[in-house]
């Protein structure tokens, strides 16, 4: 998050919140994820409710139902379990000439180090 130092009398002001939302689901034994990664805007103004920042999992819930109330949840849940069936089932490919997408090189074998040959004839 981040928030104005101070801002209309009141300290630590949130202006921005970073927001990563996920899904997943197993498939024949694989785990497939998306992720939707964003922020959020907000702007306080003097004389609305402000709830005062605190290192808290209550804090943590007012944040995340700010977001809830700002963001298309729903939307949001499409598209992540849209984009986990075409993992699951895909329906396209990427496809490439040889020159773009070239077999990296088989790297050469390092030198051999010969062994010096010890005498035992002392």
């Amino acid at each position: 998050m981040q928030a104005h130092i101070e801002k209309d009398g009141e300290k630590n002001v949130i202006y921005t919140v970073h927001y990563r939302y996920e899904g997943s689901e197993e498939s024949s034994g694989t785990v497939y994820y998306d992720t939707i990664i964003g922020n959020q805007n907000y702007e306080y103004k003097a004389g609305e409710t402000f709830v005062p920042y605190e290192d808290t999992e209550a804090f943590e819930n007012v944040v995340i139902g700010w977001l809830e109330n700002s963001l298309d949840v729903s939307a949001m849940q499409a598209s992540i379990a849209a984009n986990i069936e075409s993992q699951i089932t895909p329906v396209n490919e990427d496809l490439y000439f040889t020159w773009q997408n070239p077999v990296p090189p088989v790297p050469p074998a390092p030198p051999v180090e010969e062994e010096e040959e010890v005498n035992d004839e002392e």
